[in-house]
């Protein structure tokens, strides 16, 4: 059975743009059809955690479809996973230790579901190695607006094929995605064997990841956003790989519960940031120094190796009532340049933040249209909204980003116009005919797909 909350404030991560929908919490697939076949003229949109940082999981004035209740779980023998969309990775995680599996990809939070992590086909830190969330899917279940439930496999029948191409990555606009089964990688213990190295500006720090990144399965920078001049680009390069039973401490998989339960701070309402340049400038000071020179074979566990962020519940409202943007973009490795010029132009303005993150990613899936990750750099970058010239910064930018044939994140933005999002995705003009050939009414939007003209 269904329940129906009454008109609801819907914000991302980023706590903007904030739209109203009604939303509906189906006990069912059957639900779940029954729901799209009585969708209105606003239509109908599929909700995880609501993790994306802008208005990727809003349907203003339509419906929005909670599937917390379709959140089944199962490891099968051969590793693989057969999970509800609404099944969260921060439960999966715990199953799949106590077998000595672990996710094929995590973002960096495990507060998000599978349904989310593949209509945004989310990447990692392993994305050199391993590439997106969206190459380890077998099938997926998905409700299309003729109110059928089709399992589309990766191994199926040409249409199949190319719908489940355009799921991955297509932001929840092509059905409502139900359940799915995917693969999953070794990992012999719940701890990582980690490697870190502090870099002085951001070509010693670029040229470590391009030299030996390819010899682990993760990696991932922090950089200080706020540092200039000969500092520009300074950060921790820090990169892991699944430790073994000898390295693994004593209590070894006594430690698998480090992946799972509730955050250990909750972050209450502020009416005003405590973010500022001040603060933030001694934040990442220290942050830097904290961190060793050089330092070889230390072992941590899961969560704070891939979740750092989860130790806090609520962090994002640090930035206050006004909130915050993350900008994110990929460029190749021709165009690595533009992460020089993003951080100098950020840093110009005083844009505060102490979140900025570098990675490498490997090749891309071109047969999803709108997955993000193409082969080369990405840089994300969380700053408060009412930093002061920042949306002049980010246009300006976003010419730099599509001139060297990058593009930015569809789960992070909130604030990129059509033609930028067009430029960026040469596969959008397909990604568009197929949705009109399996919803020729429309009967799946949200505010980003509105915003973008997707």
């Amino acid at each position: 059975m269904e329940d129906v909350l009454p008109p609801t404030l819907l914000t991302g991560w980023g706590r903007t743009m904030p739209s109203r929908a009604v939303v509906v919490r189906p006990g069912s697939v059957d639900d779940v059809v029954t729901t799209v076949a009585t969708a209105g003229p606003r239509g109908v949109l599929a909700r995880g955690a609501g993790r994306s940082y802008g208005d990727a999981a809003q349907n203003g004035g339509g419906v929005v479809l909670d599937l917390a209740a379709l959140s089944d779980v199962e490891v099968l023998d051969d590793g693989d996973v057969v999970a509800g969309a609404g099944a969260m990775l921060s439960d999966i995680v715990p199953l799949l230790l106590e077998r000595g599996r672990f996710l094929p990809v995590t973002p960096g939070t495990r507060f998000i579901t599978v349904g989310g992590a593949i209509a945004a086909d989310v990447h990692g830190k392993n994305h050199h190695v391993d590439g997106s969330f969206g190459a380890h899917v077998r099938w997926v279940d998905l409700v299309t607006a003729d109110g059928d439930v089709r399992r589309l496999a990766a191994d199926g029948p040409p249409d199949d094929v190319a719908l489940l191409a355009a799921t991955i990555g297509g932001m929840g606009l092509t059905g409502v995605l139900v359940a799915a089964r995917f693969a999953t990688i070794p990992a012999p213990t719940p701890w990582v064997r980690v490697q870190t190295r502090r870099a002085r500006d951001l070509d010693a720090l670029m040229a470590l990841m391009v030299e030996g990144d390819d010899d682990h399965r993760y990696s991932v920078a922090w950089v200080d956003g706020m540092a200039r001049g000969a500092r520009l680009g300074r950060g921790v390069l820090t990169r892991g790989d699944h430790a073994r039973p000898d390295e693994a401490p004593r209590r070894g998989r006594a430690a698998a519960p480090l992946a799972a339960g509730p955050p250990r701070l909750d972050v209450p309402p502020v009416p005003v940031s405590p973010l500022n340049r001040l603060t933030l400038a001694a934040f990442n000071e220290m942050w830097f120094r904290k961190a060793p020179r050089s330092r070889d074979g230390e072992i941590t566990g899961i969560a704070p190796f891939f979740y750092p962020l989860d130790a806090v519940g609520g962090w994002n409202r640090l930035y206050g009532r006004r909130g915050f943007l993350q900008y994110q973009f990929a460029v190749p490795d021709a165009g690595a340049d533009v992460v020089r010029v993003s951080l100098e132009r950020l840093a110009g303005i005083g844009a505060p933040s102490f979140l900025s993150v570098l990675k490498r990613f490997g090749p891309g899936r071109p047969e999803s249209q709108l997955s993000f990750p193409i082969a080369g750099w990405t840089l994300a970058i969380d700053v408060p909204v009412r930093t002061p010239g920042l949306a002049a910064a980010l246009d300006d930018l976003d010419g730099h980003v599509l001139a060297a044939g990058g593009r930015l994140y569809l789960a992070k933005d909130s604030r990129a116009v059509p033609a930028t999002i067009a430029a960026g995705y040469p596969g959008l003009p397909s990604f568009r005919a197929l949705r009109a050939d399996v919803d020729p009414h429309g009967v799946f939007v949200s505010d980003l797909s509105r915003r973008l003209q997707l």
